[in-house]
């Protein structure tokens, strides 16, 4: 039930945005190349000295996001490709290891052909993700010192979905694509997989029913389902706008009532050319990672600078 409510919310976002869109006119769209990019920097901190008695630990956290688009457009044909960059990294006194609060490396193409001037094309897309640094968790050994385990490592897991399919294409602000051949790669690194590594607990491996879904001794696992993406960005007001990106897919090989969902939301409040406030909020749900939603939220003030 509730990924179904999560489905519906977010597709209610979605539809809202149609009809924020459909109140305004604009010019028909332009053959060439169209491109546009946003990085930004934002940083919080804290400082305590010795004496400070109301409470609180000296702490720090940065955060990177790079996104950039380059459409192109010729006659009936549209090429979409768009980056998206995340990565932050957070540290308090107390711990002895900085640690990440998100990593993101995301590239999204579609291609299409228009059918009769209509808002419809014919597409063919490509999706791969992945995170650029390893990740950890964390505990302490027996002196009670902080120690870490590396559960995963740079492009593993990756993703990598493709397939044909049907484009529904407002402007390069607002599509859904549906595809119902949709083939998806996921990789893996051999060291969380192969049981002959000291590394590897093969009980608990197989008790979580694999490393991502794949299988011991290997490094990949192959899935072929049903995927829709969708995208929409709008303005709430002249400094404020509003980005959804959603990501639904169903494996037929394997449980497909069981419906990943990537969602992410950033709120942009600029403040003057090159200060932005931004919110971010991230849900996903991927049962062969964990069997429950994973939440992200972000808030901060920083530098962004658009080209």
């Amino acid at each position: 039930m509730k990924k179904i409510a999560l489905s519906v919310l977010l597709l209610g976002t979605i539809q809202f945005s149609f009809a924020q869109d459909d109140a305004t006119t604009e010019e028909g769209p332009k053959d060439g190349w169209t491109k546009e990019g946003n990085v930004s920097l934002l940083f919080s901190q804290s400082a305590f000295n010795a004496e400070w008695t109301g409470g609180g630990t000296s702490n720090y956290a940065a955060n990177l996001n790079l996104s950039y688009t380059a459409n192109y457009r010729s006659g009936d044909w549209s090429w979409d490709n768009r980056l998206l960059v995340d990565y932050g990294i957070s540290k308090t006194k107390d711990q002895e290891f900085t640690r990440k609060t998100s990593d993101r490396f995301e590239i999204n193409s579609i291609l299409g052909k228009q059918i009769n001037e209509s808002n419809w094309y014919y597409s063919y897309f490509l999706n791969f993700k992945t995170q650029m640094t390893s990740g950890y968790v964390y505990g302490e050994d027996t002196n009670g010192d902080e120690i870490r385990t590396e559960t995963t490592k740079a492009f593993s897991p990756a993703y990598l979905q493709t397939g044909p399919g049907m484009l529904w294409k407002k402007n390069d602000n607002l599509f859904v694509n549906i595809s119902p051949a949709t083939a998806k790669l996921i990789f893996v690194n051999g060291d969380f997989t192969n049981v002959g590594n000291n590394q590897v607990d093969i009980d608990a491996f197989n008790e979580a029913g694999g490393y991502f879904g794949v299988e011991a001794n290997e490094s990949m696992r192959f899935e072929f389902g049903a995927s829709i993406n969708a995208y929409a960005k709008f303005k709430l007001m002249d400094n404020i706008s509003f980005e959804n990106i959603l990501n639904l897919y169903s494996n037929y090989l394997d449980n497909p009532q069981n419906v990943d969902i990537d969602y992410t939301a950033n709120l942009v409040m600029s403040i003057n050319k090159w200060i932005t406030a931004n919110v971010a909020f991230q849900a996903i749900y991927d049962d062969n990672a964990v069997q429950a939603f994973q939440i992200r939220e972000a808030l901060g003030i920083g530098v962004t600078y658009g080209f």
